[in-house]
């Protein structure tokens, strides 16, 4: 069985990817209502007292929904030249977890619950409602953490480094006499503490280990500020280059600098 014509291809592609005519804007518009009434459905469902009286109902609807969605995606794949580089993109894989919940239903039960993940697809409202200020600044925000990842990678190995040797101090100060039975437990405390959380389910009651407490907890703040310095010098760094709002025809990739001619992400003519 072929595909669609390139013909019916790009047709397909402006209906689905871009909002700019009055079929791509309609087509997007009642995409974002049946995502938002396909959550209400998920969350009116764990309710007791309305599953009770209409369940079937509306696990009905949540099944037309994903029927509904499940086409949308193949329509998706088949408007792209490169269907599988759509598929391992950001949306595309938030568009394949939309439909899967409800599949996984037949195995594991309750999984449907994990449909809410459709609130992430929202995300095109911005593009829809030709918010394009807001999209630039949504794609200056990933990249900025997108080249932050490194940092925040070698940042969080300090602090679980960190707490596991509080952790383990607090475990030989206090002892299981004062609740820290078990190293683990303490480094659960650690965590607690330095994130500045402070369940309080768990405290130590010696003086060494209160000034060990205190410690922590001063450290938790001054570690906070950390991954928003990284973040932010790399934020400033991208408010430099300014993008492109419209879709890859290849492989639906967005993101492109305003004077490309070609895709970054697959090579495609744009």
């Amino acid at each position: 069985m072929s595909g669609p014509t390139p013909s019916r291809r790009a047709r397909l592609h402006e209906v689905i990817f871009e909002a700019e005519t009055p079929a791509g804007k309609a087509f997007d518009v009642g995409l974002l209502v049946a995502i938002v009434l396909s959550i209400v459905a998920v969350c009116l469902e764990s309710v007791p007292e309305v599953r009770t009286r209409w369940g079937s109902e509306l696990r009905a609807v949540e099944w037309l929904f994903t029927i509904l969605f499940t086409i949308e995606y193949v329509l998706r794949l088949a408007s792209v030249r490169r269907p599988l580089s759509y598929a391992r993109s950001f949306y595309g894989i938030v568009d394949l977890l939309a439909i899967l919940p409800s599949y996984l239903s037949f195995v594991v039960v309750g999984s449907q619950s994990l449909l809410v993940i459709r609130a992430l697809r929202l995300l095109r409202v911005f593009r829809v409602l030709k918010l394009a200020h807001f999209v630039g600044e949504a794609r200056m925000l990933h990249a900025a953490i997108r080249a932050s990842s490194r940092k925040i990678v070698v940042f969080l190995g300090a602090v679980l480094t960190s707490v596991v040797i509080v952790g383990a101090l607090m475990y030989l100060i206090e002892g299981p006499e004062n609740g820290f039975t078990s190293i683990p437990l303490a480094i659960y405390w650690a965590i607690v503490t330095m994130t500045t959380v402070g369940y309080g389910d768990i405290a130590p009651q010696t003086v060494p280990g209160q000034i060990l407490a205190a410690g922590v907890m001063i450290l938790g703040y001054g570690i906070i500020a950390v991954p928003t310095g990284i973040v932010t010098v790399e934020l400033s760094s991208a408010l430099r280059t300014s993008v492109r709002t419209d879709a890859c025809p290849t492989c639906g990739a967005e993101g492109h600098a305003t004077d490309a001619e070609f895709c970054k992400y697959c090579g495609g003519r744009l």
